[in-house]
Formats: C-alpha cells, structure tokens, sequence
C-alpha cells in the first residue's frame, strides 16, 4: 500500500474522526476555559482520557507528564489539545508502518484475520483495489468456507476491482481451498495473494485449529509465507479490542493491524491503547465504505484529528 496516495490532505480524516474527536474535545472545553491545572482538573482529564477508550495506563502516563509541565499554571482547551496531541502521536508513531509487499517475494501471501463483522472482506477488496491500481496482479481466495454471504461479498468485490477470487461450495475445507490458492497463485506468478479468513470467536479453539491449518497448508508449498498476517479491527468495539488481538496472536503470528469503522465510532482512542500495549505496526485506518477510504496511518494527523484539531 503505497503512503502517498492522499489527495484530500489530511481533512479526510479529521472528518472521520468526528465522533471521537467531538467526545474529546468537548470534554476538555468543559472542564477549562482559562484557570489552573490542579489535582482536581488533572483527575478530570484523566478521566476523560479514559472514556475515550485511550486506557487506563495511557491515560495516567500522559496526565502525569502534563502536570510535570504545566502544574497549577492557567492553561487553555487549546493548550490542553495542543499537549494531548503532541503526546498521542509520541505513543503512535512508533506503530505508524504501512503494509508494503516485496516485489522479491510472488506471490506474496496475506493472511487477513478478524471477528466477522469487522470489516475484514471490505478491507480486502481496499487493499486489492489500491495494488491494482499500482498495476500488481491480486488474488482473493475466499477461505471463510462455511458462510455463503462471505463467499458472495468477497466474490462481488472481486469483480469490482478486477480480481479473480478462489472460492468452493459453502462448507468445503477451508484448508483445501487455500492449498488450491496457493497452488495457483505460485504457478502463475501472482504479486500478491490474499486469503479471507473466518473469525467466528464463539468457539476460539475451532478458530486457533484452523487458522493453525492454514498455515501448515501454505507451508508445503512455500515455506516462507504467510508473509504478513494482517488483523482487521473494529474501532467501535472499544477496549474488547485487546481480548481480540490477545486471541489471535495466540492463533497465528499477527504481524500487524488495520483499524477500520473510525468514522462509525467514538472509540478511536483505543488505537493508542493498543499501541503502547501490543506494539504491533498499524498498517491503516478505515473511514468509510468506499473503494478509496482505507488510508495510511499517519500519527500526527492522527493525533491531531483525535482531539478536534486540523492536521
């Protein structure tokens, strides 16, 4: 996914981050207008850190550091935004690292994981249509065998963006079907290979099995793949965020995150809490169900736009 592809600046996702960002900032309107900060008001913003999903660490972390600068001084909300996104985008930054495929590498194989619901197979038609537009060959392979509609939507994506999709009968090994895939992808020389995965969590050890499986399955035919293992999350899940990412860490090797539904939450916060707790690259951010509305992560506009302000 190429970083450079942003033809609306950054107002894109200020607009995107509107529900948390309005939660946020007008929190921090009503507890100042001009007066000190003292233990009390400290309290205060810690507390609104909190609900807007940033984490309870976080949160404390980055109250701590503003009462060591700014400490019964006359602080304004925009002082008070201006701090808060300085430091948000300190704690993302490090996290901030698009999903790149290496040419050396055909195909290169993604796996895409996540609760179904997520956003996991409108993802993968964003990111399929940003490589074919870079001019790279793309392979769906639709290995959520056991629901027709999952199969049906990656199939109806495919043709929008001009990618063959694999796919079987409704209940058909799954594993099968990415051995198949696999098989295929490699014999035509295929850029990149992405496979929809099932994210049923009611039975986590069916989910860890067979996520398990794949990979074997890809292992026999390359040994290197998959070579990223990409975990689509919803933000409007909030703090279950972490349970989930605990999950499937423990399934397969996570290699990174794409954050979609910002524009449908004021949860946005909980990208920093995932960032300092799991430290895992976030690859992208989605703002709405376009074809073109999957964008990089990028800190400071993220940071910014979490708080109300212009990138």
């Amino acid at each position: 996914m190429s970083a450079n592809q942003e033809p609306e600046g950054k107002g894109w996702l200020l607009r995107g981050l509107s529900r948390s960002s309005a939660k946020l900032a007008s929190g921090i309107a009503g507890l100042f207008t001009k007066q000190k900060l003292n233990i009390y008001r400290l309290d205060e913003v810690e507390e609104l850190l909190i609900t807007c999903d940033l984490g309870v660490a976080t949160a404390s972390r980055i109250t701590q550091q503003l009462a060591q600068k700014r400490f019964n001084e006359d602080i304004t909300p925009d002082e008070i935004k201006g701090y808060l996104a300085e430091e948000i985008a300190l704690a993302v930054d490090p996290v901030a690292r698009p999903l790149t495929i290496d040419p050396a590498i055909r195909p290169f194989v993604i796996l895409v994981c996540g609760v179904n619901g997520s956003g996991k197979t409108t993802t993968i038609a964003k990111l399929a249509n940003r490589w074919r537009g870079e001019g790279k060959s793309v392979l769906l392979a639709a290995a959520d065998t056991f629901r027709a509609a999952a199969i049906e939507q990656l199939q109806i994506w495919g043709a929008r963006t001009g990618c063959e999709v694999i796919a079987s009968e409704t209940g058909a090994d799954p594993a099968g079907l990415v051995f198949d895939a696999m098989k295929r992808a490699d014999k035509e020389r295929t850029d990149v290979l992405m496979i929809d995965t099932a994210g049923r969590l009611q039975n986590k050890q069916d989910l860890m099995a067979e996520l398990e499986k794949f990979v074997r399955v890809m292992r026999k035919v390359d040994e290197s793949a998959p070579h990223a293992v990409v975990l689509v999350m919803d933000a409007t899940v909030g703090q279950n965020a972490h349970s989930q990412v605990e999950i499937f860490k423990e399934a397969v090797d996570v290699s990174g995150l794409i954050i979609t539904k910002l524009d449908g939450s004021a949860r946005a916060g909980v990208v920093v809490a995932l960032a300092e707790k799991f430290a895992l690259p976030v690859h992208a951010v989605g703002v709405g169900e376009g074809l073109d509305d999957l964008r990089p992560f990028e800190a400071r506009a993220f940071a910014r736009g979490l708080v109300g302000l212009p990138g």
